[in-house]
């Protein structure tokens, strides 16, 4: 079993940054992807960024350029660095995790994007 736990989300300004950190309560070497999805109120849950274990990165087009996803596996954390904030990023913001055989979701962290 694994539980994730999300933080670093926020209010900020257009234009602003923030770095969001999701901490694994087990080991993240042996998982197959790891991702930061999220969720805007009346919306899907949608990808923002995912990452393989062998390093293969994937960012949905809304933030590419913007936005970047990183791990530390010695730390068992995925990082979500986000540049260039704007009014539609605003979202709860989820990581994931995912094993071979199982797949794992942290409680999510609000990111509010406003002036």
């Amino acid at each position: 079993q694994v539980q994730l736990v999300e933080s670093g989300g926020g209010l900020v300004q257009p234009g602003g940054s923030l770095r969001l950190s999701c901490a694994a309560s087990g080991s993240i070497s042996r998982s197959l992807v790891m991702g930061w999805y999220r969720q805007a109120p009346g919306k899907q849950r949608e990808l923002v960024a995912t990452i393989t274990r062998s390093g293969m990165i994937n960012y949905a087009g809304s933030v590419k350029g913007r936005f970047t996803i990183s791990r530390d596996n010695a730390k068992n954390t995925v990082y979500l660095q986000m540049n260039s904030l704007k009014l539609g990023d605003t979202a709860v913001y989820y990581c994931n995790v995912r094993f071979p055989l199982s797949d794992y979701w942290g409680q999510g962290t609000q990111v509010t994007v406003s002036s």
